[in-house]
């Protein structure tokens, strides 16, 4: 392992080398052309950041990795004249040509500037640009001026309409026009939008935000500006083909018809192709075909869209968000006919147009694995349904094994290596179960109910370890941007029925608090968690910066000890309560991750990570259980330490086969810092640092060092640095990161490293799937 990392590591160098010594950027301009070197924008106003106007440029140079280095354009240059032969082909393929200086790109660049300004109301801008040659390298220099700009003095309204100006103006708290703002045509189209997206909400089908004009009254040399919003009439088309003025109407939905094998290339707009039964229920009216897969309490439930009530916008959109969440729904569209009338109200006809997907779905993953040398791997297969119940329900289960040998003196073990046989049978509701609860709620809160229940099955040398469990969970969202997951029960039951001769008096020869890790035990714990994030994750395009919040707390024991005082139960002889016979655990546990990405431009970005956690046991318990417990390193968290191998505290692991047991904590810390480059074709070049640890809450014997102190704790923070390097495939991403240690906190060691003495020892390679944070 040592060996491969290594030349890991010297590959990469090698790689980049290559690329940064690669021929002359200017190997492929043509004779009296210029590479476009640099460009950049100067402005007059601090208001106006140059950053903020890059996006209107016509023409960029080749992109820069850390705002040095062009790796793609290097590829590019690798590559011959001779087109054809295929590496030549794929060198050019997989990087980016030079980018040619274009004087009528530079004056549109130029224009497209001074738009941008005039439209945010800087009316009066101007924009020069300056050229500066260096052999076969052009810079160009955009300069700003933007003068004073013009500004709202005014709002008055011209609306007709009573009912339209009342709702408008009844809203006016939320509107986006203001005296005194500029005059940003930005604004006054995200206004229009706000209007628009108001009326469809509250009725007006037909209406559009082209209904919203505006007339702008400025004095001659002059800045400020008088604005008027006007509300068009609706345009109405007539038999002699010409149109007439008609007031907006609201309208009300009359009929909804749900067609459940709707085919979008062979069946007309009402379905009729193939109806072999129709039912009412509730008012709506369900059309089948042949297959009824799926029950008219799940279509009528998923529809915010009722008979009777007024349009809304707001409704069909959470509409196709009810159905596109249900898994045996391959495809919704949903259109509406007008049914004009003399009334205040015209009608909505309603067609939900829904296809059937693929119920059944089977997937297999094989992955390796290589720690310190030791070689394993998992072989795992999972089996989905997703209308077990004809309601869109998931059933799933999934079966996995693993085997990994192990190293060290195990000359007095039985076995030398690990192997792990699991399964998991679950069943997921895409609504909320609970009693009493109301259907609108349910509706409202785009919900799922899951029950599962899963059988755990481990052998190391040193014992042999069975984890059961069961758990009800709901998981929903709000706004979006929220996430929220309630495992209102989740049980997990840990036998050992095999263990060899004096292994718990090993792990914790003067200290039988450890060995309750290691003994059966049962926990029955509640917790939530929830997420908030700026991340579309409908669109795989990322164009500002983004964060993502993660809390989470829980709690276990608390109802069985409650139990057990009421109940008066006898402790056992260590003073725990038991429950059929078996310890429970009991404690509190709360965790917080936060991260933020900065995108400097498309192609490069700081991502930043910090995470915190805290568990603490009491009442039926001294110690955490050892699944409950943090432990640092690995590729998640310090890299430039394996999985379990760092901490907790100053304590020294020195074997990670015996000493795997000790190196886990109470209370985590994580830091990390991470620029990722764009290089060429799929490939993406990060460079990290890392610091973090883990420590005990009480002090443990054997786990000396261990125990926080806030007084010492900021010396026991390890440091680490490195360099990684992915494939993006967009879908998924490979990531490849070689930590180096920098900060080694434990005891009996030279803290600070420099890992190029020792390379093979102090450095690790990790490989994971997606980003690390």
């Amino acid at each position: 392992m040592n060996s491969h990392k290594s030349r890991f590591f010297s590959s990469v160098l090698f790689l980049l080398a290559l690329l940064v010594s690669a021929c002359s950027p200017t190997k492929h301009v043509p004779a009296g052309s210029y590479l476009l070197d640099r460009v950049k924008i100067e402005t007059d106003n601090k208001d106006v950041k140059p950053e903020d106007l890059k996006s209107y440029l016509r023409q960029e140079p080749n992109h820069r990795s850390l705002w040095i280095f062009r790796f793609p354009l290097g590829v590019y240059n690798m590559s011959g004249n001779d087109t054809t032969k295929w590496y030549n082909r794929w060198l050019r393929r997989a990087g980016t040509p030079p980018v040619i200086y274009d004087e009528s790109l530079m004056r549109l660049s130029q224009e497209q500037i001074r738009k941008a300004l005039s439209n945010k109301g800087y009316m009066d801008a101007h924009v020069t640009a300056d050229t500066l040659t260096k052999k076969k390298r052009m810079k160009v220099t955009y300069h700003v001026e933007t003068h004073e700009p013009h500004y709202l003095t005014s709002i008055s309204y011209n609306i007709l309409n009573d009912t339209l100006y009342r709702i408008i103006l009844g809203d006016s708290a939320a509107s986006m026009l203001k005296p005194g703002i500029l005059f940003d045509r930005n604004i006054l189209d995200k206004e229009r939008q706000r209007i628009f997206e108001l009326l469809r909400n509250k009725g007006y089908f037909g209406f559009s935000k082209e209904y919203v004009t505006y007339t702008a009254d400025t004095a001659q040399n002059s800045k400020e500006v008088d604005l008027t919003l006007n509300l068009m009439p609706a345009l109405q088309a007539t038999p002699e083909n010409g149109t007439i003025n008609r007031s907006h109407k609201p309208y009300r939905m009359r009929n909804i018809y749900f067609i459940t094998n709707y085919d979008p290339v062979n069946s007309s707009l009402n379905g009729t192709a193939d109806i072999t039964d129709t039912i009412g229920y509730k008012s709506f009216y369900i059309l089948y075909g042949k297959k009824k897969y799926i029950r008219k309490e799940t279509l009528v439930e998923n529809c915010f869209l009722r008979p009777g009530q007024l349009f809304s916008n707001r409704d069909l959109n959470n509409t196709y968000t009810a159905f596109g969440r249900l898994g045996i729904i391959k495809y919704v569209n949903i259109k509406f006919q007008p049914v004009e009338t003399d009334e205040a109200e015209d009608k909505l006809d309603c067609y939900i147009l829904l296809t059937e997907g693929k119920s059944q779905t089977v997937s297999a993953e094989l992955e390796g694995t290589n720690s310190e040398g030791d070689l394993g791997f998992a072989v795992g297969a999972t089996y989905q349904h997703r209308n077990i119940f004809h309601g869109s329900e998931t059933f799933s289960t999934k079966l996995r094994a693993s085997y990994e040998s192990l190293s060290g003196d195990l000359s007095k073990l039985i076995n030398d290596h690990y192997t792990e046989f699991g399964g998991e049978i679950g069943v997921t509701y895409p609504k909320f179960l609970f009693p009493f609860i109301r259907t609108d709620f349910r509706r409202r809160m785009k919900g799922t109910t899951e029950f599962s229940t899963s059988l755990n099955f481990q052998q190391r040398p040193e014992y042999t370890r069975v984890i059961a469990g069961a758990a009800w969970k709901y998981k929903w969202s709000t706004h979006n941007i929220y996430r929220h997951n309630l495992d209102l029960i989740d049980i997990s039951y840990v036998y050992l029925p095999k263990t060899t001769d004096g292994f718990l008096d090993e792990i914790a020869p003067q200290n039988p608090l450890l060995r309750y890790s290691y003994e059966n035990h049962f926990i029955m714990r509640m917790g939530y968690t929830f997420y908030r994030s700026n991340i579309n994750i409908n669109s795989s395009v990322r164009r500002t910066n983004y964060y993502t919040l993660r809390a989470a707390g829980e709690i276990a024991g608390n109802v069985l000890y409650g139990i057990s005082k009421m109940i008066a139960q006898k402790p056992n002889e260590n003073g725990q309560y038991e429950v059929f016979g078996i310890n429970y655990s009991q404690y509190a546990k709360a965790d917080l991750d936060y991260s933020y990405t900065h995108l400097f431009d498309t192609r490069n970005s700081l991502a930043l990570h910090v995470g915190f956690g805290l568990a603490y046991p009491y009442g039926n318990a001294s110690i955490l259980p050892f699944e409950k417990r943090y432990y640092s390193g690995g590729a998640n968290s310090v890299r430039g330490w394996s999985v379990r191998t760092l901490g907790p505290g100053k304590f020294n692991g020195g074997n990670s086969v015996s000493n795997f047991i000790n190196q886990c904590g109470d209370i985590r810390l994580d830091l990390n810092m991470e620029y990722r480059s764009k290089l060429f074709w799929k490939f993406e070049l990060a460079a990290f640092v890392d610091a973090g640890n883990i420590w005990t809450v009480k002090d443990y014997e054997s786990q000396p060092g261990g125990q926080f102190n806030v007084k010492t704790f900021y010396k026991e923070i390890a440091l680490g640095y490195g360099l990684g390097l992915r494939l993006d495939f967009n879908y998924f991403l490979l990531r490849f990161d070689l930590g180096l240690r920098a900060y080694d906190p434990a005891e009996n060691s030279k803290h600070w490293i420099n890992a190029f003495k020792d390379f093979q020892r102090n450095s690790t390679l990790h490989f994971a799937v997606g980003y690390p944070f």
